[in-house]
């Protein structure tokens, strides 16, 4: 019975090993033919989109670069800006001063050369006076005085 058990499986083993040698045959072509290219496909696939996931975190981050770089030259204008215009103020403001302090030192010039004009002036009119106290005092006392006493004591 063991010898007809192993007679029976040896039948049944060489009766398979064509189907086996097919079946080997069948998975090798598989392999080659179908998943072979099927795995390079997806491979190829996974490489691309893993590809533009990368190049759009660098896009992204090249964009942050110079989203940051043009900040920077932002900031930097508008400092530049305000520096500019402090100095321009600065330089408005001594020019105004320089301005101020001329109109100041020409209207001290014009007081002192009025001042000076009307003391000569001034001056002029008190010799004036001076010299004509004697003439008029003796036209008061005319005026005042009865002509009798003024011609007797030789009022001129």
């Amino acid at each position: 019975m063991i010898d007809e058990l192993l007679r029976q499986l040896g039948d049944l083993v060489l009766g398979s090993v064509p189907t086996m040698i097919l079946f080997v045959l069948l998975v090798l072509a598989y392999r080659f033919v179908l998943y072979g290219p099927l795995m390079r496909m997806l491979a190829e696939r996974r490489e691309r989109t893993q590809g533009a996931v990368e190049k759009a975190h660098a896009a992204i981050a090249a964009a942050d670069a110079k989203s940051q770089e043009y900040e920077a030259k932002l900031r930097a204008a508008r400092a530049e800006i305000f520096h500019r215009r402090e100095q321009r103020l600065q330089q408005w403001n001594a020019q105004r001063e320089s301005a101020l302090a001329s109109a100041r030192e020409a209207a001290r010039e014009r007081v002192a050369t009025a001042r000076a004009s009307i003391e000569g002036e001034a001056d002029a009119a008190r010799r004036q006076i001076e010299a004509s106290v004697d003439q008029l005092a003796w036209q008061i006392l005319r005026v005042v005085l009865p002509t009798d006493v003024t011609n007797a004591e030789g009022v001129r």
